[in-house]
């Protein structure tokens, strides 16, 4: 049975984020609000939740994971990321936005594209995200909470406790915060192109 915590949107209790952190350090699969939908993650390096997390959302080994950062320097790290990738991710972050970018050595060959070095790469303007973020001291592995058989993410921290609290070890109700996934671009391409719109605009870009 997962714990539920109702954490504050906007001043986040740092006792509960605590816990929340201590959670996933110990291998467990924390859901949580962001600035588009409710996500679920784990540390990341973490084999077993990983699977655990594609199990709950019925997807293979080609499924992009996304690493919830806490800024473009996090980023960095973890990503390759040119002169002018990094001013569209400046003015584009914090935000609803997912960004596909080629990975560097620091990520894990298991969260990648199989068949090629990318990695999704997020940084949401999101209080709960950031406090968890900054006591955690490294990205969140994510995805989506999209759950087998829909087509949009869960958005009812009530309804997602129904739904799942044999099988994730903690539920943070942030409150109500949207129904409509991230909007995903394609940085790996030049120029960058569109992979799914969502809450994010389009900026323009072609769609792959």
């Amino acid at each position: 049975m997962s714990q539920y915590f109702e954490i504050h949107p906007t001043h986040p209790q740092l006792r509960l984020i605590n816990q929340a952190v201590e959670i996933i350090h110990n291998g467990g699969l924390v859901v949580y609000p962001t600035d588009s939908s409710y996500a679920i993650g784990c540390h990341i390096g973490d084999k077993a939740a990983m699977e655990r997390i594609q199990r709950i959302r019925k997807v293979d080994d080609k499924h992009f994971f996304t690493l919830m950062c806490s800024d473009l320097s996090e980023i960095s790290i973890y990503a390759k990321v040119d002169n002018s990738q990094y001013r569209m991710l400046k003015n584009l972050t914090p935000g609803p936005y997912t960004f596909i970018l080629n990975a560097t050595h620091e990520v894990p060959r298991r969260l990648m594209n199989p068949k090629r070095r990318m990695i999704g790469m997020r940084v949401a303007d999101n209080e709960i995200v950031k406090a968890l973020l900054s006591e955690l001291g490294q990205p969140i592995m994510s995805s989506t909470l999209i759950l087998p058989g829909k087509d949009m993410p869960e958005t009812d921290p009530e309804e997602i406790r129904e739904q799942l609290e044999k099988h994730v070890d903690l539920i943070i109700d942030g409150g109500y915060c949207g129904f409509e996934p991230t909007t995903v671009i394609n940085m790996v391409e030049n120029p960058p192109t569109l992979i799914r719109q969502g809450k994010g605009t389009d900026h323009g870009l072609t769609v792959e």
